[in-house]
């Protein structure tokens, strides 16, 4: 049907993921195929010819880990422009959080979380006194996990606080009551970073190697807060736990992301979208003179 129809271009969302299409892409639907947001990596495959990125998730120096040539977008993610905050001012008590310490959260899903981070925020919540880790569990099995694996670092269970699902609007407006964003590795936070931000959150994270293990560096880059970008996990935990004990830096820094993250790149849609099309039509241009699949720079 897609010959049928003279598809010029075809975009794989999915990947090596459940559910996947790929016996469609390996018998080529289009012309040019590209492969985008659902699944953070290489194909590792000789029919997908361009995976979408951006500067920060793939520098030049990576380019050769990829069988597929790099579709350079000005930021990798795209975003809604006009997300909707509920006016709704959560108090702490309302979320079962404490009247003090300082909040960090990260309501990324639990499968981001592993041993290795875990144990980065145990032993910032043991640096700062009075602080609380505020997360979203999947399910009660996560739930119970997660506080054994803290009472084993010697955290108190009552430090680890767990919300509950909410409204999209009311999700958006529950940011604002933590202090601190704290990230996943190696698997970052996508659209749970652009979410906080946008609520006015600052997040922090470290870049890794891997195209997951960058996303959050993206973001930040996009959004314009590099300095909340650490280069190793022992920095984001420094990082972390500096800021905990320093409110009045942490205030300025939200200030600044309420000034200006609505004018920021990371959420202008028409630039995003502006970019993305200039790109689909060199690749469409390359293909239709014979020639060589090229890194197209948008």
């Amino acid at each position: 049907m897609s010959r049928e129809k003279e598809i010029d271009i075809a975009v794989d969302l999915g990947g090596l993921t459940a559910g996947a299409r790929l016996n469609l892409f390996s018998l080529r639907v289009a012309p040019v195929q590209i492969s985008y947001l659902g699944y953070l990596g290489t194909m590792g495959s000789s029919y997908m010819d361009y995976i979408i990125a951006d500067k920060v998730i793939i520098p030049n120096r990576l380019q050769n880990e990829y069988t597929e040539k790099i579709f350079y977008l000005p930021h990798y993610q795209c975003n809604d422009s006009k997300k909707e905050i509920s006016t709704k001012t959560f108090t702490r008590t309302e979320l079962g959080l404490p009247e003090t310490g300082f909040v960090y959260c990260c309501f990324n899903q639990t499968i981001k979380i592993n041993p290795n981070i875990f144990l980065s925020w145990m032993n910032i919540l043991k640096s700062v006194e009075g602080s609380i880790l505020w997360l979203y569990a999947t399910n009660e099995l996560d739930r119970k996990n997660l506080l054994k694996e803290a009472t084993k670092h010697k955290i108190q269970k009552e430090r680890i606080i767990f919300g509950q699902k909410m409204p999209r609007p009311e999700y958006l407006s529950r940011f604002k009551v933590a202090d601190l964003f704290l990230d996943t590795a190696p698997y970052n936070a996508g659209t749970t970073a652009s979410d906080a931000l946008w609520a006015g959150l600052p997040i922090l994270t470290f870049t890794g190697k891997s195209f997951a293990a960058r996303v959050c560096s993206s973001v930040l880059t996009s959004a314009g807060f590099p300095e909340l970008i650490t280069d190793s996990q022992k920095s984001y935990e420094l990082m972390a736990i500096e800021l905990g004990r320093d409110k009045v830096r942490v205030k300025a820094i939200k200030n600044k992301i309420e000034v200006e993250i609505k004018n920021s790149p990371l959420y202008n849609i028409h630039q995003f979208t502006r970019s993305l099309e200039s790109g689909y039509k060199k690749a469409y241009e390359i293909t239709q003179m014979g020639g060589m699949l090229n890194n197209i720079i948008c």
